[in-house]
């Protein structure tokens, strides 16, 4: 694995600061209806996604996810202004305003979305992985879903064929306990969701998803034994949001006081505390630091603000052209 060194923390310490600021910003806007629709938050999950990218090769190793899907794709590399744009709905977004919140793509960058039907990105991540082991590019997919995604029964036909093609996959549940709004003691008779992958002899495990260290040291781990062709893995990332499962989410099936204690063990202050610990950074640094996060945020909002909307005729340019029926002109 990559060393993880002073300039790691702070890249994590400023990356997660921004991916945390960036969401909160979305939840302003989406008050003023700036945003509609669903809206899903990644607040307190930040370190899954940290040691996730550091343990990828970002040229060729390729993540599918669900819904919770605004910051993932920046990491990898798209543009965060695109991203926000696409959530106003704006002809500048990744989609052309056409996706939204749940849809954030970008083949260039390897981010292959955002997908509103639970558990449907499971079995697509594996087929990915087949792609890259048929063709040989070497790269791994890294298959996201939720611990209430976890009870789809595609997740079993995925696993039982990439186990048996050996596919270049690793599948990770983001276990921030409690799907959509019901607690995993609710929703099965075993809590320890990971142990899904022993009756399929899948190597698997729980992980602490509150550490970015932790977080790529198991993703490394996993990427290693795909990549020598030795088939997938299954995590099962330990981890907790902070807001509800979407902005409509009353939030009624937790306490505040839950919260607040999960708060302890922020992945943020975590990184932060290492770094202060260890002198990588003055305060005054922090504070420039805080500062670039800040302009950068207020840069996309701009941005997006200022974007026009798509044009009616783009309803028509993002389908099929039929040649025997020229009567609709495309320009994409």
């Amino acid at each position: 694995m990559k060393p993880i060194t002073k300039e790691t923390y702070l890249q994590w310490y400023e990356e997660m600061q921004f991916w945390r600021k960036f969401e909160d910003k979305l939840a302003a806007v989406y008050i003023q209806q700036k945003v509609r629709g669903f809206l899903h938050l990644y607040n307190g999950q930040e370190a899954v996604l940290a040691g996730a990218i550091h343990a990828m090769d970002l040229s060729k190793d390729k993540m599918i996810t669900a819904y919770r899907n605004h910051v993932q794709p920046i990491a990898m590399g798209v543009d965060p202004k695109k991203v926000m744009a696409e959530l106003y709905g704006k002809v500048t977004g990744t989609s052309k305003g056409m996706g939204g919140s749940m849809h954030i793509f970008s083949k260039e960058k390897g981010f292959f979305g955002g997908h509103g039907i639970v558990g449907a990105q499971i079995p697509v991540g594996a087929g990915m992985a087949f792609a890259d082991k048929y063709f040989e590019t070497g790269g791994v997919t890294l298959t996201y879903f939720g611990d209430g995604a976890a009870r789809q029964g595609s997740l079993h036909e995925a696993f039982n064929m990439a186990m048996l093609w050996k596919l270049p996959v690793v599948f990770i549940c983001e276990n921030n306990g409690y799907a959509m709004g019901t607690s995993v003691e609710r929703t099965a008779n075993h809590t320890d969701v990971w142990k899904l992958g022993l009756g399929y002899e899948m190597p698997c495990g729980p992980v602490d998803g509150m550490n970015p260290v932790k977080v790529a040291e198991a993703m490394q781990e996993a990427i290693d034994r795909a990549r020598r062709g030795d088939g997938p893995t299954f995590l099962e990332m330990k981890t907790y949001r902070y807001r509800g499962h979407s902005m409509s989410d009353a939030q009624l099936y937790r306490t505040k006081e839950e919260v607040e204690e999960y708060r302890k063990i922020d992945p943020i202050t975590q990184v932060l505390d290492v770094i202060k610990e260890n002198s990588y950074a003055t305060e005054a640094e922090i504070e420039v630091i805080d500062q670039r996060v800040k302009d950068l945020v207020d840069e996309c909002e701009k941005f997006a603000d200022e974007s026009p909307f798509p044009e009616v005729q783009q309803l028509y340019d993002v389908v099929y052209e039929q040649e025997n029926y020229p009567f609709i002109p495309h320009r994409l």
